[in-house]
């Protein structure tokens, strides 16, 4: 009997350990995702360089709920021949935040709220300009492993203040709203902006 009773008390222990662990998900993890890209633009004229490097951070602080904060810098540089016609460097923060769904077995359904915020200064007229924004995302996770999962997303819907300051005269103000993808990149916001990346977990 009291051995019975200590294998009950075992398999109980061993239950409530699991139950606690499905129960935790992912609280109290790491992980680190961001965005790289480079592209080159030559119409014969003239010839346009890009580059966008934006990593993102952030933290589990619930179960199936995380925070991050992405900083990063898009720079781009038009050249007509030997002479530059367009220079442009933008500084990017992008604080987020983002709640799960399990669809069964390794996949997962997200939505996402950030607000990211740009501040681009133009190297040739010295022109100032600051963005800030409201994005909402939706998208879909699949957990590779225990360390990497592969996602897609795309901006369901966004709204972005733009302060142009220019270097001599007044500054002007515009705001935009859309309900299509939303790409960091500025002049390319368009529909059809999907983004697929991988986070690794830690």
């Amino acid at each position: 009997m009291k051995k019975l009773l200590l294998l009950a008390g075992i398999a109980l222990l061993g239950f409530n350990a699991n139950a606690q662990e499905e129960k935790k998900g992912l609280e109290g993890t790491w992980w680190v995702a961001g965005q790289v890209s480079f592209s080159t633009t030559d119409n014969g004229a003239s010839e346009t360089k890009s580059n966008t490097i934006v990593p993102i951070a952030g933290y589990f602080i619930a179960p199936t709920t995380t925070i991050g904060l992405g900083i990063g810098v898009i720079n781009s540089t038009t050249d007509a021949g030997s002479l530059t016609i367009a220079e442009s460097n933008t500084f990017i923060v992008q604080p987020l935040v983002r709640k799960y769904w399990g669809l069964g077995g390794k996949f997962f359904m997200f939505g996402q709220a950030s607000l990211p915020m740009t501040f681009g200064k133009d190297k040739i007229t010295d022109d100032k300009t600051t963005s800030i924004g409201v994005d909402i995302a939706p998208g879909f996770d699949y957990v590779v492993n225990s360390w990497m999962t592969v996602e897609t997303s795309f901006s369901l819907v966004n709204m972005t203040s733009t302060t142009l300051k220019p270097d001599s005269g007044d500054s002007t103000n515009s705001f935009s709203f859309n309900a299509n993808p939303f790409d960091l990149n500025p002049g390319t916001r368009s529909v059809g902006g999907l983004r697929v990346g991988v986070k690794f977990l830690f």
